[in-house]
């Protein structure tokens, strides 16, 4: 089994980061492969909306872009794994800007006929609700400010995933981080490693129902 973790933050050792190292360490404590991208390390360009990828043979499980950068090997890996992490800041009531260009890259997974104006693409390869994902959100408000600051970013995030038919297990929205104490620090993180854990046993349970 392998998890991949993405962090959206571009503070790689940051509250954010520290967060997805937890719960990565979770889903490892239960037998899963694990890795981590920082994507303000890769070589992601800007979607430039052509939908070649999305248009080309929808046999292939990745459609082709014109793009020359990280991508198609991110995403090969991306639908050889079984469940991921994503984990990002909130900037001015979204996810990042690197977080949203990876997403947005995503649209390779899917296929539209060119015919089939003003529909939805559908998934290459559909993940047949196998597969789990976990979402991590931080931001200086308070907990109490999920509702504007978090849900926000995860109703962007599971939007792709739905397509995909891989199914949420947890949205873990942390406030306060620019003031957070560290005992605090150390309590999110607990609860961040036993995020990863649910996603492994929920992995875990779908593939052998």
């Amino acid at each position: 089994m392998k998890v991949l973790g993405f962090l959206g933050s571009p503070r790689l050792s940051g509250i954010c980061a520290q967060l997805l190292d937890s719960a990565l360490e979770g889903a490892a404590s239960k037998g899963a492969e694990v890795k981590r991208y920082n994507l303000i390390k890769l070589n992601i360009q800007h979607c430039m909306g052509c939908c070649a990828c999305m248009f080309d043979d929808p046999a292939q499980p990745i459609g082709r872009c014109p793009l020359k950068d990280d991508v198609p090997k991110i995403l090969q890996e991306y639908i050889a794994a079984d469940g991921y992490i994503l984990a990002s800041p909130v900037y001015d009531g979204s996810v990042t800007a690197l977080m949203k260009k990876f997403l947005e890259r995503k649209i390779a997974l899917t296929h539209r006929p060119r015919e089939a104006y003003a529909k939805i693409g559908e998934a290459r390869s559909p993940a047949d609700f196998k597969k789990r994902v976990a979402m991590i959100v931080t931001g200086n408000c308070s907990d109490e400010y999920r509702e504007l600051m978090g849900d926000p970013c995860f109703e962007l995030m599971e939007g792709h995933f739905m397509i995909e038919q891989v199914m949420t297990t947890d949205k873990m929205y942390v406030g306060g981080v620019e003031n957070m104490t560290d005992a605090v620090r150390q309590e999110k993180r607990a609860a961040a490693r036993a995020l990863g854990i649910r996603l492994v046993e929920e992995i875990i349970a779908a593939q052998q129902g």
